[in-house]
């Protein structure tokens, strides 16, 4: 029975108003909130169209009359995605790959020298 009261106790704890200098926060109200937003978008979505099903050509994707390849023909590489990037910036990423060197210390000391010019920047703003 003490445990029941402890458990009720830390209940009405957490169902408390906390009030503050910005605003307030009561869980009931964000409960509420989020029950009704569900209950929104529930009747929303039910508005949609019942004659859909499962087992027939509605659920291919389209792809402008186009028939679909399979997925090794279909795939789009990475190498096509950023082609455009990569050449516009191709000066920066020889430039990159020459001081890349693949030790972690170096990257280390890139890192403590960059903070410490922001920090001297930051410091002169200041």
């Amino acid at each position: 029975m003490l445990l029941f009261i402890a458990i009720l106790d830390t209940f009405k704890l957490l169902l408390k108003t906390l009030s503050t200098n910005s605003g307030f926060w009561n869980p009931l109200v964000w409960c509420s909130v989020i029950v009704i937003a569900f209950l929104i978008v529930y009747s929303i979505r039910s508005f949609g169209n019942k004659e859909y099903k499962k087992d027939n050509e509605q659920v291919k994707t389209f792809l402008s009359g186009n028939p679909e390849y399979e997925k090794e023909q279909m795939h789009v590489k990475s190498s096509n995605v950023y082609w455009g990037f990569t050449e516009t910036l191709k000066w920066v990423y020889n430039l990159l790959n020459k001081m890349h060197t693949g030790n972690v210390s170096d990257y280390v000391l890139w890192f403590v020298v960059t903070m410490a010019i922001f920090f001297i920047l930051i410091g002169v703003m200041i």
